[in-house]
């Protein structure tokens, strides 16, 4: 679509918007040609008053419409007023081309929830903070109500939380094949075995050098996920090198919660839970994305249902505080009835989380570029329809939430708990609420200035051995993290 800004730059805002309400179309710089689709978003400002304005042509139909706001407080606030400005003009007016309004109104950005979060931290109640998303974003009740239960329990989690506390990301981009939604940066090991052990190496040195810099910005770890690819298709030794590293390198005492992806169940053995266990992990994740034999086979899984019930009675074994289960609606050959199945079969197990994830389409990913089937958008809802009362009925709640692009219907990814269960770490990430130091291959940093929106972030090289090979990229990103918090902190 043509696009053409006047008395303002918000091209962020305005692209996002277009991507969300027209998925599919791109934006194109410059006026639109007579018929041609195109929209024309304008700001004026008349000292204090703002109003925004957006024209929309859409086959062969031309909408308009403004949105009027006050300007007040310190030109960051200012700034937050136009790009909302902006993007509610633009809304309106797209929202008379389109066959229903999007449940998330036009919030666009992945954690949906955020501005409930941070109403509730500034005092406001869930129902005021639920009014807010549904008056200020045009987000529908159900979501609303959605957004301000999650948002609440992050308000929570950021009450706990000091303003030198952290979290730790562990990557193992390795898996043992990949799967047909997936389009991560991971290695599967059929092909990069030999890659494994100086990953691991690396791995390890990083984290040690991390830890030093962690004590001496006297920093502490509440939250350690291991994450990937998945973790598990390390050896039993690899896993105890890996976890006895961080125990060694940090206050591990101090560290309220250590999650470990255990992932897929084919990679599941005692030997591995018993490690796990020896190194103090307090929650596992076991993954099976559907408990239907056919949709694992056609989204490449390795394993079947009995496999999963198989690593599920073995890790019930070990004792783990908590257990999560993973589902995603919307794969291939999966359909509600067998969608509802894999969920009353997760619940059966009695696990105290449950993630229902939603299909993302991502470039890379299989699914696109082989063009398989997957259930409409229709079907996902009847799916995500049946989740949400089965959950709550097993006692579960919702904790965090978050959503991605390019996904099935604009739905969203829900955490599911009972009450005391939830994983501190999701919801750091999520609502972000304190700084992230992430170790490995793809690892993604990030530094949070407490009590603000004000978010700085360093990347890792994206392969394993690239990784092994640039130990100074890491240990660079390791500066930038330790210069931000002398800056925070000056001695």
């Amino acid at each position: 679509m043509k696009l053409v800004l006047r008395g303002h730059d918000e091209r962020y805002t305005v692209e996002q918007s277009l991507m969300n309400l027209f998925p599919g179309e791109l934006p194109v710089y410059g006026p639109a040609a007579p018929g041609e689709d195109g929209a024309v978003v304008t700001c004026r400002e008349a000292g204090d008053f703002l109003t925004a304005s957006a024209e929309i042509t859409r086959g062969g139909r031309t909408v308009s419409r403004n949105y009027e706001t006050a300007l007040s407080g310190p030109d960051f606030d200012r700034e937050g007023q136009r790009r909302h400005a902006v993007g509610a003009c633009f809304y309106l007016a797209a929202l008379e081309l389109l066959d229903a309004p999007p449940p998330w109104g036009m919030l666009t950005g992945v954690r949906p929830d955020k501005p409930a979060a941070w109403a509730v931290m500034a005092g406001k109640t869930a129902e005021e903070a639920q009014r807010m998303l549904e008056q200020t974003y045009f987000v529908s009740p159900s979501r609303a109500a959605l957004a301000a239960e999650t948002g609440g329990t992050a308000a929570e989690a950021a009450r706990g939380l000091e303003p030198r506390d952290i979290a730790v990301y562990i990557g193992i981009p390795f898996c043992p094949t990949r799967c047909a939604y997936c389009s991560f940066v991971s290695q599967s090991v059929e092909k990069s075995f030999s890659l494994m052990a100086p990953y691991v190496d690396a791995l390890v040195d990083e984290i040690r050098t991390g830890g030093e810099m962690v004590r001496r910005q006297g920093l502490r770890v509440r939250a350690l996920y291991m994450g990937g690819g998945t973790p598990t298709t390390l050896t039993a030794e690899q896993l105890n090198r890996v976890l006895a590293a961080f125990a060694e390198s940090f206050d591990a005492a101090a560290c309220s919660e250590i999650t470990v992806e255990a992932g897929r169940p084919d990679t599941i053995t005692a030997e591995k839970l018993a490690v796990l266990k020896a190194c103090g992990v307090t929650r596992v994740s076991v993954n099976p994305q559907t408990m239907e034999d056919r949709v694992l086979r056609a989204i490449g899984r390795n394993h079947t249902a009995r496999d999963i019930a198989r690593a599920m009675d073995l890790t019930a074994q070990y004792g783990f505080s908590h257990v999560n289960m993973d589902l995603i609606a919307g794969l291939p050959e999966d359909s509600p009835e067998g969608f509802c199945r894999s969920l009353d079969a997760c619940l059966a197990y009695g696990t105290d989380n449950v993630t229902v994830h939603t299909l993302a389409l991502k470039k890379g990913s299989r699914i696109l570029t082989e063009g398989l089937t997957i259930p409409p958008p229709e079907a996902v809802a009847e799916m995500l329809d049946y989740a949400g009362p089965a959950l709550r009925a097993a006692g579960h709640r919702p904790y965090y939430l978050y959503r991605q692009k390019y996904m099935s219907g604009s739905f969203e990814n829900i955490g599911w708990c009972r009450p005391g269960a939830e994983c501190l770490y999701n919801i750091y990430i999520m609502s972000e609420l304190c700084s992230v130091l992430s170790f490995g291959a793809g690892g993604s940093t990030k530094m949070v200035e407490p009590g603000t929106n004000h978010i700085e972030r360093a990347f890792n090289v994206k392969y394993p051995k690239e990784y092994t090979e640039r130990p100074e990229k890491h240990l660079g990103n390791q500066r930038l993290f330790a210069a931000f918090y002398e800056k925070l902190f000056p001695a």
